[in-house]
């Protein structure tokens, strides 16, 4: 079967296809990424109201991207595909808004790491995907795309929600405590998060510089990858699928009980799954005299950070800045002193040790992507609870679709790896998704 037979078999559109798809189809000539990208445009006309993903699209420029790439031999691993970037990460020539009146009509002259990065492998960037205010917790106007009453996450909803609804094959989000895992979650797709300072920042707006991590959302674990490797800046080479003769550490965390029971029996119907193709299941149990206050150490650093990254728009826009963010993360940091930051930021160090330690006696952890499936109402995105704690231990995540809950939402499930160790964790959730996709 030729190129254009399998991504005829696998989509009626092109904006179907999964980015690992269309750049093959590209690369052989069986696609062209004008018709990728109008198929994407078309998407996006037809589904805007209903899920209000993009704070910027500029339909002539991304057409006159995609002609340009299809007039050149394919330059790169991504040539011709498009990316949905979040609206806190700057694109040249393109407005970073960050969901604030603050910045109706700031214009980058400079790409992020990120968009240059897209942009030496061929990539196209499509446009500006919508956040909530500053990434925190003021939501923006993106809905669920499985039902629009529901939310899409936070603070990458417009990435996420984007890439579920097929109108971009692939988005780049942020994650400070939950915001790449849960939204991915919630809409039914692969994210990741990886190693705390592997993908630069550059040209990302600052919240949490101890931890603010770039992360990624697609389809399919074999879609990520690929944008993780152009990222990164090395060879595309996809892992292939690793035995499931693993040892899998189910970790249910303090947090256990908070949990709905659509995700407790989600995940272990997964540990059931593994331990049957072939995984040793264990617990892994975190002790409580060093991590029973983790949840406060993470506030304090997100928090006091957040406080003084944001002096500029507190010394001229207070006014400007919604009640939700000034009275919630920036207040809270500001009252935080310097000791009690500090005193967390020693805990957190702990934490890592212990947790690098760990990980060496076990393969990968199973544990919570989410609380359950996306709330209804969009005024609040979720909780964090279940995605915090990784952020602060600095490894890297994989959030997989599995099963759904009492309103007809997707479940999610999370893998965590150990920290740098990016391509094992990707080779193990490749063979996950497969069990899950037969399960």
């Amino acid at each position: 079967m030729n190129i254009r037979q399998t991504a005829a078999a696998i989509a009626s559109e092109p904006c179907d296809l999964g980015a690992t798809e269309a750049a093959a189809a590209i690369a052989e000539g069986a696609l062209s990424s004008r018709e990728l990208v109008e198929s994407c445009l078309a998407r996006i006309a037809e589904r805007d109201g209903e899920v209000r993903a993009w704070a910027h699209l500029d339909p002539e420029q991304a057409l006159a991207d995609a002609r340009a790439a299809d007039a050149v031999p394919p330059k790169g691993p991504l040539h011709g595909v498009p990316v949905g970037l979040k609206d806190i990460i700057n694109v040249a020539g393109m407005p970073t808004r960050f969901n604030s009146p603050i910045y109706p009509d700031y214009v980058p002259v400079a790409d992020s790491a990120c968009a240059a990065m897209i942009r030496k492998a061929g990539g196209l960037i499509l446009g500006k995907t919508v956040t909530t205010e500053f990434a925190n917790r003021h939501p923006g106007p993106t809905m669920n795309p499985h039902n629009r009453a529901h939310t899409p996450g936070g603070s990458s909803q417009g990435s996420a929600a984007a890439v579920a609804d097929r109108q971009v094959p692939l988005g780049i989000g942020t994650q400070t405590s939950g915001s790449i895992i849960r939204p991915s979650a919630f809409c039914g797709i692969v994210g990741y998060k990886p190693s705390f300072g592997e993908i630069s920042r550059v040209g990302v707006k600052p919240h949490s510089g101890t931890l603010d991590t770039v992360g990624l959302c697609g389809r399919s674990v074999a879609d990520v990858e690929l944008l993780r490797a152009v990222l990164v800046g090395i060879p595309h080479e996809p892992a292939a699928p690793s035995p499931l003769t693993l040892r899998v550490a189910l970790c249910r965390t303090a947090e256990w009980e908070q949990a709905e029971p659509c995700t407790r029996a989600a995940i272990e119907t997964a540990a059931r799954l593994l331990a049957d193709a072939g995984a040793e299941m264990v617990d892994l149990e975190l002790p409580d005299a060093l991590f029973a206050g983790w949840q406060d150490d993470h506030r304090r650093i997100a928090n006091f950070e957040a406080a003084r990254s944001f002096g500029h728009e507190k010394r001229l826009f207070l006014d400007q800045l919604s009640r939700d963010f000034y009275e919630g993360r920036v207040r809270d940091g500001e009252r935080c002193s310097v000791e009690d930051y500090i005193a967390s930021q020693r805990r957190a160090e702990a934490m890592r040790i212990w947790i690098e330690a760990a990980l060496d006696e076990v393969d990968i952890v199973l544990t919570p992507a989410a609380a359950g499936e996306a709330p209804q109402g969009l005024a609040r995105t979720g909780d964090a609870r279940f995605n915090s704690l990784w952020t602060l231990l600095y490894t890297p995540c994989v959030t997989l679709p599995f099963g759904t809950g009492p309103a007809g939402l997707p479940l999610g499930i999370q893998l965590v790896g150990r920290r740098f160790e990016d391509e094992r964790l990707f080779a193990i959730a490749a063979a996950v998704e497969g069990l899950l996709g037969q399960g």
